[in-house]
């Protein structure tokens, strides 16, 4: 059974920063794409970062760019959200997301999902 857990949320003022973490179980986060999304309320679903394991390239929401990174740790089987010079348009709730292949473009290629962290940013 593919288990997600999200942690690592919460509220913090403007320019501040994050770490975002996925513990994941019952799935090998070194062999397939994984991705974080995020919601903000009466919003759809937004990719925020993915990573792919075939090119091991990173992909980035414009929004996003040279404020998050993402990364795993194959030894822990976790999957990581840094973020950097946080906005009060970051305000979202997060999800961890694990690919059905190697390559993963957009939420279709995401077969599993966790239940999400809350981050607030105050202005």
């Amino acid at each position: 059974q593919v288990q997600l857990v999200e942690s690592g949320g919460g509220s913090v003022q403007a320019g501040g920063s994050l770490r975002l973490s996925c513990a994941v179980s019952g799935y090998s986060v070194s062999r397939y794409c994984m991705g974080w999304f995020r919601q903000a309320p009466g919003e759809e679903r937004e990719g925020v970062a993915r990573m792919s394991v075939g090119s091991g390239r990173s992909y980035y929401a414009d929004s996003v760019k040279g404020r998050f990174t993402i990364s795993r740790d194959n030894a822990e089987n976790t999957l990581y959200l840094q973020m950097h010079s946080l906005k009060p348009e970051d305000t979202a709730m997060y999800y961890c997301a694990a690919g059905r292949g190697q390559y993963c473009t957009g939420p279709l290629d995401f077969g599993f999902w966790g239940q999400g962290t809350q981050v607030t940013v105050s202005s």
